[in-house]
């Protein structure tokens, strides 16, 4: 799973928190939820780490 920009569609759900809105494809969310989205800093850097129930089986990318 990566982050995009993106417009909002028809089969999208919408989030937004602290101003900043969120799009996920519905039948996506409905296979990962919950999402959850970080914003990390180390010493390699920083990004945002994404976390999901996908997260759990191995599949797709942690951080973007």
């Amino acid at each position: 799973m990566g982050m995009a920009l993106d417009e909002s569609q028809e089969s999208d759900v919408v989030f937004t928190d602290r101003g900043i809105q969120y799009l996920i494809e519905k039948n996506l969310f409905e296979q990962v939820k919950p999402v959850k989205v970080d914003f990390t800093r180390s010493f390699r850097g920083s990004g945002f780490q994404l976390t999901s129930n996908l997260s759990k089986f191995g599949d797709g990318c942690s951080s973007c």
